[in-house]
């Protein structure tokens, strides 16, 4: 059986795994479903328990005597085994992130990998996520879009994330910290280019906010103003046809300062997305001139 089924509204639950999708920040956007499986199910697991427990008092569902076992990244392999020996003993376990959608930046991933793989039936109440909620407000394009979740922490390990992005014709899509988010503008201003962006933030609560322009105006603008709360960045597609070959000569002459004529084709192509191989002859031609005016 790949799904759990349902004997009908207010039945049991067949055991299984269910991945519950709860609100980023109103709680009353939650699906019947969703509340029909934390009323129903044998088992209940949280990545923050607390969260949920006062979610479900919101809406009325009674804990009674049911477990209510948390589960997050220092859970260790013991309480995901115990929860898996739920679900084999005929129970059904309802899991929920702490905001938004399982398995989307989430630590469930490990509990519905090994459910699936040792056989176990899995389905997902669907919900709300806030990368979703982001690109509807963003005032992008959404016809492709690539989810990247956090990026590095580190300066230089976030521009060479960064630096593997350029080449992608995709709308991008990332959460950030608030305490991060000017440098992680800036740094995408600068190994990105200035692409249009929309920083999204605290959505659907009280304070929600879309901020759009080019990405070098929004660093500054949170360079000079701490945001605060859950942030979505979404940033646009790059334009490689707007690139001039000058920059991209300019970009070549420097990597060829501390790189070999091959690792700086494959540097400069990935930084501003185009073409390898006009991009290698072009470091050729620039490394033989080189040679020749050091050798005259």
């Amino acid at each position: 059986m790949t799904y759990p089924d349902k004997t009908g509204i207010g039945g049991k639950l067949a055991a299984g795994l269910y991945l519950v999708a709860v609100p980023i920040g109103n709680a009353r956007d939650i699906t019947l479903r969703a509340l029909d499986v934390l009323r129903d199910a044998d088992v209940l697991v949280a990545e923050d328990t607390r969260s949920l427990r006062h979610l479900m008092d919101l809406h009325g569902i009674p804990l009674r005597e049911r477990q209510l076992l948390a589960y997050h990244d220092h859970s260790g392999d013991r309480t995901r085994h115990r929860v898996l020996d739920e679900i084999v003993a005929g129970k059904a376990v309802a899991y929920a992130s702490e905001a938004g959608t399982p398995m989307v930046s989430d630590p469930g991933f490990d509990l519905a990998r090994e459910a699936t793989e040792a056989g176990l039936a899995v389905t997902t109440a669907p919900g709300v996520s806030a990368a979703i909620a982001a690109l509807t407000l963003a005032g992008l394009p959404t016809d492709r879009f690539m989810f990247l979740g956090f990026l590095p922490n580190a300066g230089a390990a976030r521009r060479k994330a960064l630096d593997e992005l350029t080449g992608i014709a995709a709308t991008l899509v990332f959460y950030e910290s608030p305490k991060r988010v000017a440098a992680m503008l800036a740094d995408a201003a600068d190994r990105l280019g200035d692409r249009p962006a929309a920083v999204c933030r605290e959505l659907t609560k009280k304070f929600e906010e879309i901020r759009r322009g080019p990405l070098s105006e929004l660093a500054t603008h949170y360079a000079q103003s701490a945001a605060r709360g859950e942030i979505v960045v979404v940033i646009g597609k790059g334009d490689s046809g707007n690139i001039r070959e000058i920059d991209i000569e300019q970009e070549v002459n420097a990597a060829l300062e501390t790189m070999t004529v091959r690792d700086a084709a494959d540097y400069v192509s990935t930084r501003f997305g185009v073409k390898r191989r006009p991009v290698y002859q072009m470091a050729m031609r620039l490394a033989k001139e080189h040679t020749d005016v050091d050798g005259g």
